[in-house]
């Protein structure tokens, strides 16, 4: 039925979109875009309580797992892939799941979002268990795949986060934590790859974002495991520590090559006075936590 949903009715600011000129055009989806960072924060409370649940099953050695279909898939692949770079998680740590499998998110794969077996099926193949989280997004709040992989991690004992953009969706119902972000018709009649794409993405920064930084992989608001896999980075790393610190550049270069490479066991080395093996036991004993490692 989707004519009852607010993804999918019509816009009555852009019945006349095919007149406009570019500039009022762009002037009218800028002004519908404006909406969505308030709709996502009439949300907060139940992002806080996804995060918690997050946080907790990394914490334990779990993963968290993206799943959609269409733009809502590609979102949460994008924000997994990002993950290990910025955060130095292993790739298994945060996964995406796109229905259709990787290739669908170049091109589409016909009929694989209508099927909520697949979506059984692809958390089946990654071995999902208890300890893991499942957030299934969709737009619409219905697509099967995405309801077929939330039923499915219910049924084991996984807890489960829907993310929809309509209130009282049918994925909403079924995960144990729903966050319905509802930022009215889209500019273009049913293009969720829109409004309701901007929300998704910024709610999956939140969730990947706020959760790592409980597991400690952030120092002040520096991402002190980010991983040196190019020249950028690299330098990137090299401000890091001297941000930390307040040490000069030649200093954070010798201690990031007595430290592998690594940020926050420089960092430590160089506030607690420490050797890199000390460094590394301090961090193991504070769960990789910077701020309690030097004290």
């Amino acid at each position: 039925m989707l004519e009852h949903l607010t993804t999918e009715t019509r816009n009555k600011k852009t019945m006349n979109l095919d007149e406009l000129t570019p500039l009022e055009l762009l002037e009218v989806m800028n002004e519908e875009d404006h909406k969505v960072a308030q709709a996502v924060k009439q949300e907060i409370p139940q992002i806080a309580k996804a995060v918690e649940v997050i946080t907790m099953a990394i914490k334990q050695g779990g993963r968290l797992i993206y799943m959609g279909a269409g733009t809502s898939g590609r979102i949460g692949l994008l924000d997994a892939v990002e993950c290990p770079p910025t955060f130095g998680t292993a790739p298994e740590e945060v996964i995406g799941l796109i229905a259709g499998g990787e290739r669908a998110f170049i091109k589409a794969v016909e009929g694989a979002e209508d099927n909520e077996q697949l979506g059984v099926q692809d958390l089946q193949d990654i071995k999902l268990t208890a300890k893991d989280v499942v957030v299934g997004i969709a737009a619409s709040g219905r697509t099967p795949y995405v309801i077929g992989g939330l039923e499915y991690a219910n049924s084991i004992g996984t807890p489960t986060v829907a993310v929809s953009c309509n209130k009282d969706s049918a994925i909403g119902t079924i995960a144990k934590i729903a966050i319905e972000v509802v930022n009215g018709p889209e500019v273009l009649t049913g293009s969720t790859r829109l409004k309701a794409g901007s929300s998704q993405k910024l709610i999956c920064n939140m969730l990947s974002t706020a959760s790592m930084i409980g597991t400690g992989k952030v120092y002040g608001n520096l991402m002190v495991d980010v991983q040196l896999t190019n020249e950028k980075l690299v330098e990137r790393a090299k401000r890091i520590v001297m941000d930390a610190t307040d040490c000069d550049a030649e200093t954070a270069e010798n201690y990031l090559k007595q430290a592998d490479q690594k940020p926050k066991i420089a960092i430590v080395m160089i506030l607690a006075g420490l050797s890199k093996e000390d460094a590394v036991q301090r961090l193991e004993a504070s769960q990789g936590f910077v701020r309690q490692a030097i004290q």
